[in-house]
């Protein structure tokens, strides 16, 4: 998973515990709050299902494929 959407999912749990904590467990704005959460939680399972969420060592690799990190040996 990307840190962008990382730092979104954060960013909308936070509003969402604010929105709860304003206008009520039972309120509107905090179930569409939790729901903008569940949205970027499904999106973001969707990328790693794609395979477009790379670890900071894949693309590390891919932008320095003869660095000592980037070996792969064949047995």
């Amino acid at each position: 998973m990307s840190e962008n959407i990382k730092e979104r999912i954060e960013k909308e749990i936070e509003d969402a515990r604010n929105a709860c904590d304003v206008s009520g467990s039972n309120s509107q704005e905090c179930a569409a709050a939790w729901d903008a959460v569940e949205e970027l939680q499904a999106e973001a399972s969707h990328q790693r299902d794609k395979g477009t969420d790379r670890t900071s060592l894949e693309t590390y690799c891919d932008n320095n494929p003869e660095a000592d990190e980037c070996r792969v040996y064949d047995t």
